[in-house]
């Protein structure tokens, strides 16, 4: 069935927005679509997260508009129409949010697929590498494991397997060795949280894929693996999914990363001048250290040999294995200095 939601207001976005307030929109209105009006209340199209990252990766930013990302012929209801016949449109067109609009084109309203709301039980494995010095934060990573260090009242990697949690993952597995034992002590068997928690121990350093390796084969079903000092809003359910659909071996969740030259810059073409560019910004997409891999990947890992995640994706790619990116426009850190662990207690306290 489908019901007609009563916040679908706050789905509506102007036409001249840019890509951060479609971003904005999608967070506060929690209904997995963008309603674009013009000013007279007509509809314009309908952006969705996927719309967003596709833009992305075109390369435009969070401050592009957002004309180029809409999808201007959305399937649209009349007011009225009976909940049975939405919900048959839904399924036949394989959509979650159909907007209402009257014989003017005014949206009226958004039904939306009741089960949205649920997350996907996910029988998928989640594998979170923890098994890390965390040089760069000593001296707090003396006595404790990085992915133990508290923020905002409970460890980094609590707040990981929590955020998994909700997206439906109830299977998940740790690799660990600096300190591994606190963090087995710590989480146990997952049954405090109501999951199922393994363990890979790696007698030696592996690299941020190696312990993959160790993994126990299992069914043709992919797995997410993540950084465990990788704290993000990432949504590894879509990410999961965005990996099946696009049928790749390896996934990469990526993030548009900016800087700016501190200096005008002067383009020569031996000693002739042939122009000016002052402070231009650089734009690359960087490794987010999240990443869905299928069993075609896993194969690639020996068991005990040292392997990095860019190595593994590399070795795919020459094999002729697809390999792709998943852009990010979630809130996303990296702690790996002390700089990063106090702005991720900044965050998180803030949020809580």
């Amino acid at each position: 069935m489908s019901n007609p939601v009563s916040n679908w207001r706050e789905a509506l976005l102007p036409a001249g927005a840019c890509i951060r307030d479609a971003i904005r929109c999608l967070n506060d209105a929690a209904l997995q679509i963008v309603i674009v009006v013009a000013e007279s209340g007509e509809l314009v199209g309908t952006i969705t997260d996927g719309d967003i990252r596709r833009g992305l990766l075109r390369g435009l930013t969070v401050d592009s508009g957002i004309e180029s990302i809409i999808y201007r012929e959305p399937l649209v209801v009349p007011p009225g129409m009976r909940g049975e016949t939405v919900a048959q449109l839904m399924l036949a067109n394989r959509i979650h949010q159909i907007p209402v609009v009257d014989e003017k084109r005014h949206v009226v309203g958004l039904h939306q697929w009741d089960a949205m709301g649920q997350p996907t039980e996910r029988q998928n494995r989640m594998v979170i590498m923890a098994g890390g010095l965390g040089t760069r934060l000593q001296p707090h990573t003396e006595t404790c494991p990085k992915p133990l260090l508290p923020v905002a009242g409970k460890p980094m990697l609590e707040h990981i397997i929590e955020r998994a949690r909700a997206d439906g993952f109830s299977r998940f597995v740790l690799a660990i060795r600096y300190l591994g034992d606190m963090i087995r002590d710590y989480f146990g068997d997952g049954s405090r949280w109501e999951i199922a928690i393994e363990y890979l121990e790696e007698e030696e350093p592996l690299g941020t894929a190696g312990a993959l390796g160790l993994l126990r084969p299992e069914s043709a079903e992919s797995i997410v693996v993540t950084n465990g000092d990788v704290l993000t809003d990432i949504s590894y359910g879509e990410l999961l999914d965005f990996h099946v659909r696009n049928e790749a071996a390896a996934t990469m969740a990526v993030r548009l990363y900016e800087w700016q030259h501190p200096f005008g810059v002067v383009r020569t073409q031996g000693i002739r001048i042939t122009g000016f560019e002052e402070k231009p910004v650089h734009r690359s997409h960087v490794n987010a250290g999240v990443y869905a891999l299928s069993p075609e990947a896993l194969q690639q890992v020996t068991r005990g040999e040292r392997c990095d995640m860019p190595a593994l994706f590399e070795t795919l790619r020459a094999r002729g294995a697809r390999t792709v990116v998943y852009p990010m426009h979630e809130p996303w850190l990296d702690v790996g200095r002390p700089s990063d662990y106090d702005r991720a207690a900044e965050i998180l306290t803030s949020e809580s």
